[in-house]
């Protein structure tokens, strides 16, 4: 290859970093955007919450302290690790669910192109940070384990999903508070 090909390469390489590095400093804002359309979506797929769920309802307690470290990059590796846990309860028996498909199937592809962003960006900073604390990665697999669990034990019937549903809410809606908070 001759040095005018080399050249060609590295310009290429060096404008993919550029651009790269570009969607990285404004992922807050495409988190925002996405975390809103999922939030719709989430409405979308289900109607109102079932009356006869009202007596079902569970406490999961979100580990708040995952969204609340002192660092930009652990946050993002956290929030990654969220869509991750939402991303695989919802590709999981939703025959039950009785929602609205294309809605579902847009929440998924949502999830899954935040996910590939955040990795993108989080693999970069992440060489230099290990996700500060294994003792919170432990605290988010075990409430997204007790969903699970709550989903099972109730053999993925209507309420569990709907259930379910409303605690992905409540986690979009943290994830959202959180990265206004670290734009501020």
């Amino acid at each position: 290859m001759n040095a005018f090909g080399l050249i060609q390469i590295g310009l290429m390489l060096s404008s993919a970093t550029i651009i790269s590095s570009l969607q990285c400093h404004h992922l807050p804002l495409q988190q925002r955007k996405v975390i809103e359309n999922s939030l719709r979506l989430l409405d979308k797929m289900g109607k109102e919450f079932p009356q006869k769920c009202l007596r079902e309802k569970m406490s999961f307690r979100f580990p708040m302290q995952v969204l609340q470290p002192r660092q930009k990059e652990t946050v993002g590796v956290a929030i990654e690790e969220i869509f991750q846990h939402i991303f695989y309860i919802f590709s999981k028996n939703l025959t039950l669910a009785a929602w609205d498909g294309t809605a579902l199937d847009q929440f998924q592809n949502g999830l899954y192109l935040q996910i590939e962003q955040l990795e993108a960006c989080v693999i970069k900073k992440h060489t230099q940070h290990r996700w500060s604390k294994e003792a919170s990665r432990l605290k988010l697999k075990k409430y997204f384990q007790k969903i699970d669990c709550f989903l099972k034990d109730k053999q993925h019937d209507l309420c569990s999903w709907e259930i379910s549903r409303a605690e992905m809410r409540k986690c979009l809606q943290l994830i959202d508070k959180a990265t206004r908070k670290l734009k501020n």
